[in-house]
């Protein structure tokens, strides 16, 4: 849950929270992801239809949702503050960022080659699938442990609950009322099948 008590007793949304959340999401969408390419590299062939529901979340919710809240609402806000773009953990955050749709783009790229019949394609979309899996976990790693915490220090929280307001925004117009849920159906139904 993303929220924390005020020392009223009301209770704040906290905007870190909430990414930090995501993280475990999408946390588990690696897991299945890395499943999925051991799986591959013994010679099984892939569901590429999952593989194109496991690209949908990536962009929609990992990407479009979560580096969405992250790019236009906190890092700004951050670097309102004090905390550097340029040479500083902003900066390394958002050219992770620009590494991680790269991977998703050869992902998707892997995945249609496979679909046309070509069974070369196994070893890019394992190539990829492990460069992402291996990106986003120390991305999330730096996040919660360095990024968030410099968050925390620098947003009162009255801040924390008017970027949590804005991150429910962007939310519904980037990715759609209910598309949350439906991505979080996606997670248990994928975690059932590979883990």
């Amino acid at each position: 849950m993303a929220v924390k008590n005020n020392d009223l007793g009301g209770l704040i949304m906290k905007a870190t929270q909430q990414l930090k959340d995501e993280h475990e999401g999408i946390k588990l969408m690696l897991r299945i992801m890395e499943k999925i390419a051991m799986d591959v590299e013994q010679g099984k062939v892939p569901n590429t239809a999952h593989c194109e529901r496991i690209i949908d979340f990536l962009k929609g919710f990992a990407d479009r949702c979560h580096h969405g809240k992250e790019e236009d609402i906190l890092f700004p806000e951050l670097v309102k503050h004090g905390i550097p773009n340029e040479g500083g953990p902003v900066g390394v955050m958002l050219n992770e960022h620009v590494m991680g749709r790269e991977y998703i783009k050869a992902l998707a790229d892997a995945v249609e080659e496979l679909k046309a019949g070509n069974m070369h394609a196994a070893t890019s979309f394992v190539d990829a699938a492990r460069g992402y899996v291996q990106l986003l976990r120390a991305h999330i790693e730096k996040e919660n442990n360095v990024l968030f915490m410099m968050a925390d220090k620098v947003l009162d929280e009255k801040e924390q609950s008017a970027l949590f307001d804005a991150f429910e925004r962007l939310e519904a117009e980037k990715i759609g009322v209910g598309k949350h849920e439906e991505y979080h159906k996606l997670l248990k139904e994928l975690k059932d099948a590979y883990l």
